[in-house]
């Protein structure tokens, strides 16, 4: 018990650590290519909380990372690299056009039925690459890059020749209809009311994981299939069963974005959304709990970015350097590990000590 309370105590230190290398690098760029260094930095430490449409900036771009970092966790704790979540944000946000533009519907009906479409659309996505490895031994982390791709142009076809607005003057879907658009919750912000379904699919996410009898088969297949295999779990289906819920979980995301902050569908490529879940996964160790602070963060960081590069010579771009070097560390498993042993070492013969032997 006691060393496993050192290994989550030394999960946050490798973190704040890895953190706090990765914001000296980028201290060490920008005194090499700005003129004023220190009132840079601080632009990018300190801008995102000047305001209160800087801090709902934060949140708008939180809120999509907390559905595709919790659907890339629930994926990823099977021990399956499935990168489809890309994907599934994608064509869960084109399901969503489609029903917000082409029904009418009441109100809270209307955007309910988006978000439940974009999920099925995402939790086809994902589950195709799961089908092919269950049935045929293909390697998922192969196949799921390629359905990225069928889920962009399929969702291309539909936006550019099914529910076009050729009168819009660019590519793009007709307007939703009000009554699918989700409304905002604070004033002078975008701050729509996905962040409460974003949160609920947060605790939903880790009560799945962590205290269900189907999340503990998860992770249990995810350490070991084979003894998994052999206690009468039925891998196969676990399998299958996480990745649909995880491409749901991705889809709901795309669709939840598309109705709280557009008005019309206008991407004509990825979003990245998905694949910033992977990092959000890597950071949260693929604990739903952990999802918040980790999205949070990387939204900060990119709203600081913007900020420094609006207000200085320094290049966003400093922002991937910090997340690059940040999961260099924390996906670095022997980094800090002799100090953590240490720790370990000195907790159990404490705690021998203490037993009298």
């Amino acid at each position: 018990m006691q060393s496993r309370k050192i290994e989550q105590r030394f999960r946050i230190i490798r973190m704040l650590v890895a953190v706090v290398i990765a914001l000296t690098i980028a201290f060490g760029f920008v005194c090499f290519v700005s003129k004023t260094p220190f009132e840079t930095m601080g632009n990018f430490l300190f801008g995102p909380f000047l305001t209160v449409r800087r801090l709902g900036n934060i949140v708008e771009m939180t809120i999509p990372l907390l559905f595709t970092g919790v659907s890339v966790s629930i994926m990823y704790s099977c021990n399956q690299i499935n990168m489809a979540s890309e994907g599934g944000f994608f064509l869960g946000g084109v399901a969503a056009a489609y029903i917000a533009v082409t029904f009418a519907l009441p109100y809270g009906i209307h955007p309910l039925l988006c978000i439940i479409g974009g999920g099925f659309a995402g939790a086809l996505v994902c589950g195709i690459p799961a089908v092919l490895y269950v049935k045929k031994g293909v390697l998922p982390v192969v196949s799921s890059l390629m359905m990225n791709y069928v889920s962009l142009y399929l969702g291309l076809l539909i936006i550019n020749y099914v529910i076009r607005d050729a009168q819009a003057g660019y590519p793009c879907s007709y307007q939703y209809r009000d009554t699918a658009i989700l409304p905002d919750l604070f004033s002078k912000t975008n701050v729509h009311a996905g962040l409460l379904i974003a949160v609920m699919v947060l605790i939903l996410g880790y009560l799945y994981l962590y205290k269900s009898q189907w999340g503990y088969c998860i992770r249990m297949i995810g350490k070991n299939p084979n003894f998994a295999k052999y206690s009468g779990m039925n891998v196969a289906g676990t399998i299958l069963g996480c990745q649909l819920v995880g491409g749901f979980v991705a889809g709901m995301g795309g669709a939840v974005e598309q109705l709280g902050m557009y008005g019309r569908f206008q991407y004509q490529a990825l979003s990245n959304h998905g694949f910033d879940g992977v990092l959000i996964a890597i950071l949260s160790h693929y604990n739903p709990k952990f999802v918040a602070p980790a999205a949070l963060f990387l939204a900060y960081i990119r709203v600081g970015a913007d900020i420094m590069a609006r207000s200085s010579d320094v290049p966003v771009e400093i922002v991937y350097i910090i997340q690059a070097i940040i999961i260099i560390f924390v996906a670095a498993e022997r980094f800090l590990e002799g100090w953590k042993h240490r720790e370990i070492v000195k907790a159990s013969r404490l705690e021998l000590e203490i037993k009298g032997e």
